[in-house]
């Protein structure tokens, strides 16, 4: 999967990667979720509605950012 965003979060970093022209919201290598596009992932972490991540906190509490554009782009 080719990671394209980061976020570094008070927990570790949260990537958003793409596959088979899917978007996945990553964390510990895990996915959780995927989008149609990439601004669907950030949005549902930072509102908390993506999958559980195995350390239980909620993803709206880490500030992340639902606009795609306050995200790092990992350089190719």
């Amino acid at each position: 999967m080719k990671r394209l965003y980061v976020f570094q979060t008070r927990i570790g970093p949260f990537y958003i990667g793409e596959q088979d022209g899917r978007f996945h919201p990553i964390y510990m290598d895990d996915s959780l979720g995927s989008y149609a596009e990439a601004w669907q992932a950030a949005e549902d972490l930072a509102h908390g509605h993506a999958y559980s991540i195995s350390s239980g906190i909620d993803t709206a509490s880490l500030g992340i950012p639902e606009n795609i554009g306050e995200w790092e782009k990992i350089p190719n």
